[in-house]
């Protein structure tokens, strides 16, 4: 690894001469890899023999890399591919939030934090998962979906148009980007951009961010910034700049001495959270917490004039279609009548009706790209079951036939092709699944099965590895 030689020097000194030795010699090892569960879709036990991620309650470290691509678990949203030392955030949450909050994500996308959020609020929470990049917002949407939790809305902003949203979120996390000097053993790409310009270039825009956002925060609401670097300008100096500027006030995480997690490097008063590859088993990685002080804030109104996005019935003849299809789909969501359900399009969709006017409110002034749970899409009198139906925690299983498929047939579906499944499967819509797990629909016309997993999320390799590790 030919590290830059400004990276050295600074990190030599800031280190010392043993510790950026025991780096340097860390940073020619393979990347540990791990996972983490999703306890609503693990009905059977994955984690034999594999060893615990400390710091979070659901967290694995695997032996060796899997062949994920053709694992049909991963696809179904048993697990995350999840950089170990990056799930601390489940710590924080555990500690911190104890009530269902609404909580942003500003920077989510591939989607790694919010689904870890997502186990880790308490139930009934709402998580706002924005990507300011069009393209990596469609992934988070559909790593989201995979999941399968239901109070979820995905945006497509830059961070200053939620400066409009004032004392909005109980909790804000600021994965904010940065220098990547973390992650140089993974990315050959971030050691050929780094440079001492690039670190400077980030931190303006981390404080730029933090200033864009932090009034979005509610009073007492909690601030998580974090980034994927060693040095302190985008670190440290930042977080004593949240303080300064703002009025802060730095959180302790509670930690065990046993996972060698490195406190403040420039010996400031203040609790940080320093992962490095040489003492934690995972990426390099820094993570604080800090509050908003309790102290009044004029708060703006939100206007409720705008029309909502949700249905109403006026007696018109397409309300009264949009009811009869509501009719028809009842018993589809597991507590169906705490959800509201809303027609866009021909696709039909399913809120919260806790969070409608929060979401109103989202709408005004943020592209939204997803919003709670896709039921179906309506094609002329019949009502297609979304393949977001099928991955979400709500789905009522009791209302559709399933049929449990063999490791080929789930590969064969997960290529958007045709499926044979047995003949005393009944006509019409069909859940298909894996080891006990939703894997999607089809429609069972007799003489054969129409695939309805979405075509962009198909696995596009046509053969199979020789070798195929899953769990």
């Amino acid at each position: 690894m030919n590290l830059p030689s400004d990276f050295i020097a600074y990190t030599h000194a800031l280190l010392g001469d043993a510790n950026y030795g025991e780096l340097v010699e860390a940073l020619k090892l393979d990347s540990p890899v791990s996972i983490r569960l999703n306890r609503l879709k693990t009905t059977n036990d994955l984690t034999n023999n594999l060893q615990p991620v400390p710091w979070c309650a659901t967290g694995y470290y695997l032996p060796e890399r899997l062949t994920f691509t053709f694992d049909p678990l991963f696809h179904a949203g048993s697990y995350y591919v999840q950089e170990a030392s990056s799930m601390f955030l489940d710590r924080v949450l555990r500690q911190y939030i104890q009530e269902p909050v609404v909580m942003l994500d500003l920077c989510a996308a591939p989607g790694g934090k919010s689904t870890n959020a997502c186990s880790a609020l308490p139930e009934g929470s709402l998580l706002v998962a924005n990507e300011v990049i069009r393209s990596r917002s469609k992934i988070l949407v559909e790593n989201l979906t995979k999941w399968g939790s239901p109070n979820i809305v995905v945006t497509n902003n830059d961070p200053a148009d939620f400066s409009d949203l004032p004392s909005f979120f109980d909790v804000i996390l600021a994965d904010v980007p940065c220098s990547g000097e973390g992650m140089f053993r993974k990315d050959a790409t971030a050691i050929e951009e780094w440079s001492l310009n690039n670190v400077e270039i980030c931190r303006q825009r981390q404080q730029r961010i933090i200033a864009d956002i932090w009034p979005s925060l509610k009073p007492g609401g909690i601030l998580i910034y974090s980034t994927c670097t060693y040095n302190t300008k985008e670190n440290e100096e930042n977080i004593h700049w949240i303080q300064q500027e703002f009025g802060a006030i730095s959180l302790k995480v509670d930690v065990s001495d046993e996972w060698n997690i490195t406190d403040n490097l420039l010996g400031l008063d203040f609790p940080v959270y320093r992962f490095l590859p040489y003492r934690t088993r995972g990426e390099g990685f820094f993570l604080a917490v800090l509050r908003k002080p309790e102290e009044d804030s004029s708060v703006q109104s939100f206007s409720t004039s705008r029309k909502s996005i949700f249905k109403k019935d006026k007696g018109s003849k397409k309300d009264s279609s949009f009811k009869q299809f509501v009719e028809s789909i009842k018993g589809w969501l597991v507590n169906q009548e705490e959800y509201q359900l809303s027609e866009n399009a021909g696709f039909i969709s399913a809120f919260s009706k806790q969070y409608v006017e929060e979401l109103n409110i989202l709408q005004r002034g943020l592209r939204i790209v997803h919003a709670g749970v896709p039921l179906g899409q309506i094609k002329g009198k019949d009502i297609i079951p979304a393949h977001g139906l099928a991955m979400n925690q709500l789905l009522c299983l009791d209302r559709f036939p399933c049929e449990e498929v063999t490791y080929e047939q789930a590969i064969t579906y997960l290529r958007k092709e045709t499926v044979s499944i047995s003949e005393t499967a009944p006509r019409g819509y069909v859940l298909l699944k894996y080891k006990n797990v939703p894997l999607g629909f089809v429609k069972n016309i007799g003489n054969r099965s129409n695939n309805l997993y979405p075509q962009e999320w198909r696995i596009r390799s046509g053969y199979l590895p020789q070798d195929i590790r899953i769990l």
